[in-house]
């Protein structure tokens, strides 16, 4: 190769280099938004439909109550319910978009696929809604537990000391849900007990969504060109 080719070789590598860049940032702050839009568009739905429904008890009924309660004689109030519902499948369909460019981003399947059976899950809860047994209820678990599983395996693709809190989280979240079915099955009273099934639930569902709102800002930074080349 001649002197003359080379400056011309390495602008042409430097320009590729940087196209690669700008890919990789792009669907990481895309992934990140999404994310993040889904936190903010969940939680906010959830406290809209439960100022909507009359004499709603934070630590006595289930987040799904919102949307309808349990069968037989299932609860369905208005407009409540297609707050509650249509604020899930919007925060699901979130959960997919976003899981797509994490995927382009990352190339982590393990991670593709727990933010994918997270956003499969949330978008279930909004379509079965809780007088739709046992559909709602599997869906439900689906969310719980892929949520929590995402927080853990996320660490894979965090290159900050956020890993460890993502762990933490998720962590969390699965020793509880692991506690509550194991006494359960025990006929054991759980800990959290006192703070009824509302109380507990919400343990288990907000810590997921509130990292969500982390893991989707920490995506949404500048990314050194080393770490995204």
């Amino acid at each position: 190769m001649t002197n003359s080719t080379r400056p011309h070789t390495q602008a042409t590598q430097h320009a590729s280099q940087s196209r690669v860049v700008y890919g990789v940032a792009r669907q990481r702050f895309l992934a990140g938004a999404l994310l993040f839009l889904f936190g903010l568009v969940a939680l906010m739905g959830i406290i809209t439909a439960e100022a909507f429904y009359p004499g709603y008890n934070a630590g006595v009924q289930e987040i799904s109550d919102l949307g309808a309660t349990r069968p037989p004689n299932s609860v369905i109030l208005q407009p409540s319910a297609s707050i509650f519902n249509t604020t899930m499948m919007v925060s699901g369909v979130l959960v997919l978009a976003a899981t797509y460019f994490v995927h382009q981003a990352f190339r982590d399947r393990v991670v593709t696929v727990a933010l994918g059976l997270l956003g499969l899950g949330v978008l279930g809860v909004g379509v079965f809604d809780g007088s739709e047994a046992p559909m709602h209820g599997i869906f439900a678990l689906l969310t719980f537990f892929s949520g929590a599983v995402s927080a853990v395996v996320a660490s894979r693709v965090i290159e900050t000391p956020f890993k460890y809190l993502s762990v933490a989280v998720g962590g969390f979240v699965l020793l509880l849900l692991g506690s509550l079915i194991v006494m359960g099955l025990l006929g054991i009273p759980h800990p959290l007990a006192f703070l009824g099934m509302g109380g507990v639930e919400r343990y288990v569902a907000y810590p997921t969504l509130l990292w969500t709102l982390g893991f989707g800002g920490y995506l949404m930074a500048p990314v050194p060109e080393q770490d995204a080349a």
